[in-house]
């Protein structure tokens, strides 16, 4: 970015220098194209910064070769590795930004509470992140559940920070909420389903703890006799 700086900093000096040479006409300077080309650099420079700003923060974090060589060992190709950071980037962002928007308003902090929302989406988010080839099983929670619901919390929001509220503005709310409760209540969901098959071996690995202690048991009753 620096580079980039001089640099244009260096091509607005030369092409000022040329414009004075261009326009001093009678002894005298007509400085309004010179201050023309100089603003008109500046709002480029400021442009260009800002989005490289934008783009920065939405760049994919380099990849460690240790991450990369268990999506291979995962069996992904190339193209299925590219897909997936760029899917994950994107939903840890948005995993972000509810965070904070459902933090800007007690409605929607107790909705957070009461289903654990942020927190089953970072939790699913994680057991995705381990198990990369089970994505496409998290599909609703991935394109759908999280995107409506950072949708719906951001225009709930905006119009619950209208200075001025109707009948119609206080129903909206409502229904609002009620709406983003429900969605909140499916990305919770999506998290209990995918971890279903843990809690299914939980059960199994109880189950065979169980027969044990009791087999375990039995044998000492016998040995008593």
């Amino acid at each position: 970015m620096k580079k980039s700086k001089w640099t244009l900093w260096f091509v607005l000096a030369l092409g000022a220098i040329f414009l004075i040479r261009v326009f001093w006409v009678n002894d005298s300077l007509d400085y309004f194209p010179l201050l023309f080309f100089i603003a008109g650099g500046i709002l480029i420079y400021y442009g260009l910064k800002s989005n490289s700003h934008r783009s920065n923060k939405s760049d994919l974090p380099a990849l460690s070769k240790k991450r990369e060589q268990e999506y291979i060992n995962a069996g992904m190709s190339n193209s299925e590795i590219e897909l997936f950071r760029q899917t994950m980037n994107q939903t840890k962002q948005q995993i972000e930004h509810l965070q904070a928007t459902m933090n800007k308003s007690g409605k929607l902090r107790a909705v957070d509470l009461r289903h654990d929302t942020i927190k089953a989406a970072k939790a699913l988010f994680k057991e995705i992140v381990s198990s990369p080839k089970r994505m496409p099983e998290a599909n609703h929670f991935l394109y759908t559940h999280l995107p409506n619901l950072v949708d719906l919390t951001d225009k709930f929001i905006e119009i619950n920070e209208h200075e001025v509220k109707s009948r119609e503005t206080y129903d909206k709310i409502e229904e609002s909420i009620q709406i983003i409760d429900q969605m909140a209540a499916l990305i919770t969901s999506d998290y209990q389903k995918f971890v279903a098959d843990d809690l299914d071996d939980l059960d199994v690995e109880i189950s065979i703890a169980k027969q044990s202690l009791k087999q375990d048991q039995d044998y000492k009753e016998h040995e008593a006799r």
